[in-house]
């Protein structure tokens, strides 16, 4: 993949991605995408279930199956394998990964998903936690092993000017990090934010600090839609495609929340309609955040990139620095109009 493909495409190449493929009528022949989340279902990714119910992707003769994560971080190693050709994975994950990989990058950000990295610490406040993170000093905080907000901490630590190890990490996973909270065996745990509304339903909001890394200064891209070199380079178009029907379905979902909820619902009947709006309500804020509004949703700033990719190879020694044309591939993006929106 050429290195200037991040902020210019060939003319050609934009005009050629920018209508969607021509299917026969009679004889469709869709293209199969098999689509990693980053983990369960839920409101925090209803959009692509309503883009799937409403057959936008269809329109643009893709064939999209949608299958649960096992975390943001994994997402990467799933499509880098080629078992999955699409998915949602970590930022910061993703410029790691590929700083131990030579060659070719094997997946690429192709529309960014959470404009800013919905990374939390809630805290009880019977345990100490207040709005401030020198309340976590010499606490114990719980975390699932391998997960994006606990491996971002250090560069929380780094901006506050305290060590790493400034409270005590117990390892859960995912499943048991509310019950861990609400028993009071530890005295917080590392959430996305919009993941929390299971422990809001559980605990009140009064009893609970929320710390956002974005409030100490961290400034991170968090979970992008990432698509394999194979894709990128032999079906740009699919992938393009992919992404006109993603965009649009989040536009609907801004302006629609209810619809799609009720769309990730007939996947997932179980969801609790009254959480998961309360979930896409934190979601949103996250995906449309204060700078799109120069530049829209699912772009990033390439500065801002930069910054973060500095940032990682610093905190975690890596020892290349990857380029951000090869992190994040911007040439399939639908157009500046489509991706406006305003809160």
């Amino acid at each position: 993949m050429q290195r200037r493909l991040f902020l210019t495409a060939s003319t050609a190449a934009v005009s050629a991605l920018a209508a969607p493929a021509a299917w026969s009528q009679s004889t469709p022949r869709l293209t199969p995408v098999k689509f990693t989340l980053d983990f369960r279902i839920t409101g925090q990714t209803s959009p692509f279930f309503l883009a799937q119910q409403r057959g936008y992707y269809k329109d643009e003769g893709l064939d999209v199956s949608i299958d649960v994560g096992s975390g943001s971080v994994a997402s990467i190693t799933r499509i880098a394998s080629g078992v999955y050709q699409m998915g949602l994975g970590d930022i910061s994950s993703l410029i790691e990964f590929q700083a131990s990989q030579s060659g070719t990058p094997l997946v690429q950000a192709v529309y960014q998903y959470y404009n800013r990295a919905p990374f939390a610490i809630i805290g009880r406040k019977d345990r100490g936690i207040t709005n401030d993170f020198r309340s976590l000093e010499g606490k114990k905080i719980a975390a699932a092993a391998v997960e994006s907000t606990r491996r971002a901490w250090p560069m929380v630590a780094r901006k506050l000017r305290v060590k790493d190890d400034y409270f005590q990490w117990s390892t859960t996973d995912f499943a048991s990090r509310d019950n861990v909270v609400v028993r009071g065996d530890v005295d917080g745990a590392t959430y996305f934010h919009d993941s929390a509304v299971s422990l809001f339903a559980r605990m009140k909001l009064d009893e609970l600090s929320i710390l956002q890394y974005t409030q100490a200064g961290v400034n991170l891209y968090g979970n992008a839609i990432l698509a394999s070199n194979a894709m990128v380079t032999q079906n740009p178009a699919a992938v393009a495609g992919f992404l006109r029907a993603t965009n649009r379905a989040i536009r609907e979902s801004m302006a629609d929340p209810a619809a799609a909820i009720a769309a990730t619902k007939v996947r997932e009947p179980i969801l609790n309609e009254a959480v998961e709006l309360e979930r896409w309500r934190i979601t949103r804020q996250y995906i449309a955040a204060a700078d799109t509004r120069s530049h829209g949703v699912g772009d990033v700033l390439k500065r801002t990139l930069e910054q973060q990719v500095d940032e990682v190879v610093d905190v975690f020694g890596l020892k290349t620095r990857p380029g951000v044309e090869g992190i994040f591939n911007r040439s399939m993006l639908p157009p500046m109009s489509e991706r406006l929106y305003s809160a």
